[in-house]
């Protein structure tokens, strides 16, 4: 996906560049509560978040999905492809999957926030349930619509309304945020979502057709 067509509801707000794509800043984020990255020379350097991984440990091939909850394609990648690729290559063993996000807008990070406030056990099924309801959730496009149904999720999730508020106001855990999603974004050079990374090799968005063949080609050599 085109960056371009990322920028949801920027309007009047500050923006940083940010490993291809942008997200705001803390100008004009004030009202939701939410919390938002400090620019770029004022942010302290945060520690990198560890990945989330699914499946087995020992699978003979990795893949990384890199998305943004933003992201049309992403929510179709979700809705066409992962189903089958959970059944017949995560839980069989064969793929050990980590799914990284991208956050080309604050509305990406916000929906981050909610997915991670539950930790690991949680964390895949809030994926689930963001990637499922994109349209849904995202609405009219308008911050207080948007903040209100993440919090719905997060609710429908299991988490408690404490526990929301402490997530999405924790400053350093955005900032941990967009630090590891910078620096995994540079290195892989990402420039577009979803991109996918099998054992290494950088593939473009594609259908399962297309993503079973080529699994099956790295678990036969």
């Amino acid at each position: 996906m085109n960056r371009r067509t990322l920028l949801l509801g920027l309007s009047g707000a500050a923006v940083i560049a940010v490993a291809g794509g942008w997200i705001a800043t803390r100008q004009g984020a004030g009202q939701t509560g939410f919390a938002v990255p400090a620019m770029a020379e004022d942010a302290p350097a945060a520690a990198l978040l560890p990945d989330v991984p699914l499946g087995s440990p020992d699978a003979p091939v990795t893949l990384i999905e890199y998305a943004s909850y933003t992201c049309p394609h992403c929510a179709h990648f979700h809705d066409e492809v992962f189903g089958a690729l959970k059944r017949d290559y995560i839980d069989t063993g064969k793929v050990k999957f980590i799914h990284r996000e991208v956050y080309f807008d604050k509305f990406g990070l916000w929906a981050g926030l909610i997915a991670q406030c539950g930790g690991t056990m949680k964390y895949y099924g809030i994926v689930d349930m963001l990637y499922g309801t994109q349209t849904d959730w995202i609405g009219d496009g308008k911050e207080q619509t948007i903040s209100d149904n993440l919090r719905k999720i997060g609710l429908k999730a299991g988490l408690t309304g404490e526990q929301l508020d402490t997530c999405l106001k924790d400053q350093a855990r955005a900032e941990a945020m967009v630090t590891t999603f910078q620096k995994h974004a540079t290195d892989d050079q990402i420039e577009g979502t979803p991109t996918l990374i099998i054992n290494g090799e950088k593939y473009s968005n594609m259908s399962y057709e297309e993503l079973k063949k080529i699994l099956d080609a790295k678990l036969a050599g």
